[in-house]
């Protein structure tokens, strides 16, 4: 089997180490020195209290490797469009691509009932160019439930979770679905298959959604968000907006706001990913966490006033460290003409 994990950083790589100790054919597409340090001295993964070496094949060339059987993303989710012709040359007449990403995926509305039935979100897929070239019906959801940090050029540490459950956007268990689950389970994971992989994902997203913009403009830490009487009632309000939007979607959350903003807290001191981007002059994952809810709220007719106040909050954090794009400030209005006396 013929496996390619696309933008291998910490959550890619730490996948990409535990595939490449099976008998299959994993390759890892990845750039820079952290490329370099992959292809001199392999993956190393640093792991309740051990280390482990892996060596998959590695590089910055997606055409050197041809059509793959599955094709997994890895990369941030606002980064997939900027990289999504580069996956050209891996699909095949039957690569399954697999959305290892937070957020919501460019395939969501694919099949559903109703009227937003194949309805393309422009916040995650402007244009609808991941839907022209992936195409929803190779796709197959994946949720990342590890944190995992790239400590040095090749070398990544373990934070907690070994969790990528998969599900299948109909919600049928197929074969490629199996398949896929044996394979994550293979390399030494928990990969269970899901035939509701969209609650599974609005699961996650509910605590990304807050909890990460939220640590942005703060720079506080989950146990902090989550227990502080200032913040978590923020927290609570934005999970609650979700919770109406994605419930008209038919969504079904299988634990309470409180209980999932207690789950967060438990975490202890943990910078969210948002957070570490931040602190590391990276760009932020704001649309697919944020800007694509408040696009759902529109759509299903729901005000989200929490929301968008954070939502517009994060954006000018974000531009003003220029990790956003920019856009043309509103103009002054003009001052009203005097009237000459009579």
């Amino acid at each position: 089997m013929k496996v390619c994990i696309f933008g291998a950083g910490a959550i890619g790589g730490y996948l990409g180490a535990g595939l490449a100790r099976t008998d299959h054919e994993v390759s890892l597409i990845a750039r820079g020195t952290h490329l370099r340090a992959m292809r001199e001295r392999g993956i190393t993964v640093l792991k309740d209290g051990t280390s482990y070496t892996s060596r998959p094949n590695c590089t910055d060339d997606p055409a050197a490797l041809g059509p793959q059987d599955y094709l997994i993303v890895t990369l941030k989710a606002h980064s997939v469009i900027d990289t999504v012709d580069a996956m050209r040359p891996l699909l095949g007449p039957n690569t399954t691509v697999v959305t290892a990403y937070n957020g919501i995926p460019y395939w969501y509305f694919h099949g559903v009932e109703g009227k937003l039935r194949n309805h393309v979100l422009e916040s995650v897929d402007p244009g609808g160019r991941q839907w022209e070239i992936l195409k929803p019906e190779r796709a197959v959801g994946c949720i990342v439930y590890p944190a995992t940090e790239v400590v040095e050029p090749g070398v990544i540490k373990h934070v907690y979770g070994d969790k990528f459950p998969v599900g299948e956007p109909s919600g049928q268990i197929t074969e490629r679905l199996t398949a896929l689950s044996a394979l994550i389970e293979e390399g030494g994971f928990k990969a269970g298959t899901l035939d509701s992989i969209r609650d599974e994902i609005w699961l996650k997203l509910w605590g990304n959604l807050c909890f990460n913009p939220i640590s942005a403009l703060t720079l506080a830490t989950l146990d902090i968000i989550a227990f502080d009487p200032d913040t978590r009632p923020v927290a609570r309000a934005m999970m609650e907006e979700a919770r109406i939007i994605a419930e008209k979607l038919g969504v079904h959350f299988r634990v309470d706001v409180e209980r999932r903003i207690d789950g967060a807290g438990k975490v202890g001191a943990h910078k969210t990913s948002m957070l570490q981007d931040l602190e590391r002059n990276r760009p932020l994952e704001i649309d697919a966490l944020i800007t694509v809810v408040q696009e759902m709220g529109r759509l299903t007719e729901t005000p989200t006033p929490t929301l968008d106040v954070v939502l517009a909050l994060v954006r000018q954090r974000a531009r003003v460290a220029g990790l956003y794009p920019p856009i043309e400030l509103l103009k002054p209005a003009p001052k009203p003409a005097k009237i000459a006396a009579g």
